[in-house]
């Protein structure tokens, strides 16, 4: 895989540098600033951008937002963002744009190759890899319920479905239906939740965050 790091700490970028290439993968540049990386991108055109989220000047937002700008900008690109913490809001604007292509890992995770190097391979290849904990603070962010309520009992079940990560086919085999039938039922559960059609992947991962914080308030 064709990569570009862009993380302002010289030990860290050049441990990524090392671990990746000893992976196999190829790191087209090692940069420590916002401006440097979306150069980086625009010159190499990688097939992976890892990105630290506190950058210079400020070490607030910069990589992250960076990132925002790359996902807009080079939808080829896939990102990988690493945080010390949850930027909630640009996590959630990453997400909203779309999900495939995208992971958010907190930098502990980073210590544990094995995880590392499966997020990258998972990522690189058009997967979604998200740290629990960012779930978990974008679903309490999120507070939004509305429409829950207007989904009828079998859409429920086939959101909670989607939920535990089945597919349409699996779902359509777990109900003896067939998938057109799931179709029209995942299609009647994006517009009870009022959720964009633009893209259908990010629905499903904005439904399921629902029906995730839905159960966790019924605790």
């Amino acid at each position: 895989m064709r990569i570009v790091i862009a993380e302002d700490s010289v030990l860290l970028r050049r441990g990524l540098e090392l671990l990746l290439t000893d992976a196999g993968h190829t790191v087209l540049g090692a940069v420590d600033t916002a401006p440097a990386l979306l150069r980086a991108v625009a010159e190499h055109e990688p097939d992976l951008a890892i990105v630290d989220v506190r950058m210079p000047p400020t070490f607030s937002d910069e990589g992250i937002r960076a990132a925002v700008i790359v996902r807009s900008q080079n939808p080829g690109v896939r990102v990988l963002v690493l945080s010390q913490y949850v930027e909630e809001r640009y996590a959630g604007e990453l997400i909203a744009d779309r999900s495939a292509g995208l992971g958010y890992l907190l930098k502990d995770r980073v210590a544990d190759v094995d995880t590392f190097l499966a997020a990258v391979s998972d990522v690189g290849s058009g997967g979604t890899v998200l740290d629990p904990e960012v779930v978990a603070q974008l679903v309490v962010r999120s507070r939004r319920t509305d429409g829950l309520d207007r989904l009828t009992e079998r859409e429920r079940v086939v959101l909670g479905l989607i939920a535990e990560g089945r597919s349409n086919s699996s779902v359509a085999r777990e109900l003896s239906v067939t998938e057109g039938s799931v179709e029209k039922h995942i299609s009647a559960i994006f517009t009870k939740l009022r959720l964009s059609q633009e893209d259908t992947g990010n629905r499903r991962v904005l439904a399921v965050l629902r029906y995730l914080e839905s159960d966790i308030r019924s605790l």
